[in-house]
């Protein structure tokens, strides 16, 4: 009784404090798979959404899974997961502030990346390039809820988490056939939130950890736009986030105002030509995209190496489907070891100073078995 009571308690919250665009879990589009009504569950739907990502398994292997810098190479740049908890951190301050949903969008902040292969973005693309299809993160984190999770039952989450976390970033034109046509239709507010703010996240992060990994400079930024946006992190941040809800408050679309969205352009322009260039052309950068295209050639040869119960969970998809999901789901170090094991089994050996490298950064004695 006490917890039909506290969960009509926030029903009656959002339908009074939330405003009208808002998307209140009650009305929500539902689930995949319909679920019976648990009685003495005080959480909203939106709610459930945001425990069952992070009780997951993919979200919890986002703390080994670089965003830019390769994490494992210092302990204080930003993770898939630090990532994901900065975007979901400023996304609620947005929710908040224009009365929309805060569940929903903290859900949908919380698994927008669940999808990402490790090491960044040059995991994704090398998986892009060898995979059959078209691998794209967006995509890659819908499957993980919806197909991959929870040993091929998946987290069975509402439309809306569902929609936002496919939307975050533009989706390819030809998605994936478990994707139905109702994804066509306009993402909601609290989606939009997130998509904007993990931009400012990720804008304002790389700076941080570029100039911890002393690649650059605050005053080689651009002037012009730092003048306009602030000249230290917190400021930057502050800046974006009073500008989107001043810009949004008529609830038509979240948005920057025109002057702080060229402003973020320009440094998101100047990062692309100055950081993300000279990272993507680090020695250690090829030799990951090494790892990962051996792993992939070795996996397509070798399926069985993936293990019986993987292959048997998810017998219905090709192999190259199978080979993609099983290196999108590993993490950096894992990735690593595998690769250690499978170069032994095959009899081959990088070379010495790559395999010294290999060593030193997961400290893992040279494997004896596949």
């Amino acid at each position: 009784m006490i917890f039909e009571k506290i969960k009509k308690q926030r029903i009656d919250m959002e339908r009074t404090m939330l405003c009208d665009k808002a998307v209140i879990a009650e009305s929500s589009r539902g689930r995949r798979k319909t679920e019976p009504d648990e009685a003495d569950d005080f959480r909203t739907a939106f709610q459930k959404d945001r425990d069952r990502i992070i009780h997951s398994a993919a979200f919890r292997r986002l703390k080994d899974k670089s965003q830019v810098f390769v994490s494992i190479f210092s302990s204080y740049f930003r993770t898939r997961l630090t990532h994901s908890l900065e975007v979901s951190q400023i996304s609620r301050t947005v929710a908040r502030a224009l009365q929309l949903n805060e569940d929903l969008t903290e859900a949908i902040a919380l698994g927008h990346d669940l999808g990402h292969a490790p090491f960044g973005h040059v995991g994704e693309r090398v998986l892009n390039r060898k995979f059959d299809g078209e691998f794209r993160h967006s995509v890659q984190s819908l499957r993980v809820v919806d197909l991959l999770e929870k040993k091929g039952i998946g987290l069975n989450l509402t439309f809306e988490v569902r929609d936002g976390i496919l939307k975050h970033s533009k989706p390819p034109k030809n998605i994936f056939d478990f994707v139905d046509d109702s994804f066509k239709e306009q993402e909601t507010l609290e989606g939009q939130i997130v998509k904007i703010c993990d931009s400012v996240a990720y804008i304002n992060h790389d700076i941080d950890d570029a100039a911890r990994a002393k690649l650059l400079k605050n005053e080689d930024l651009p002037k012009e736009p730092i003048k306009i946006l602030g000249d230290t992190h917190a400021k930057r941040i502050n800046t974006m986030v009073r500008d989107i809800i001043s810009a949004s408050r008529d609830l038509e679309k979240i948005q920057m105002s025109e002057k702080i969205l060229g402003a973020t352009n320009k440094i998101r322009d100047y990062l692309y030509e100055n950081l993300y260039n000279m990272v993507d052309l680090s020695d250690e950068i090829y030799e990951v995209i090494e790892i990962l295209e051996t792993l992939y050639d070795f996996y397509i040869e070798n399926p069985e190496k993936m293990g019986e119960g993987y292959l048997r969970i998810f017998k219905n998809f090709s192999t190259s489907r199978q080979v993609t999901d099983f290196i999108a789901g590993m993490t950096d170090t894992s990735v690593i070891k595998k690769y250690l094991k499978v170069t032994k089994w095959m009899g081959k050996s990088p070379p010495k100073s790559f395999e010294n490298r290999l060593q030193s950064w997961i400290g893992l004695e040279w494997p004896q078995e596949l």
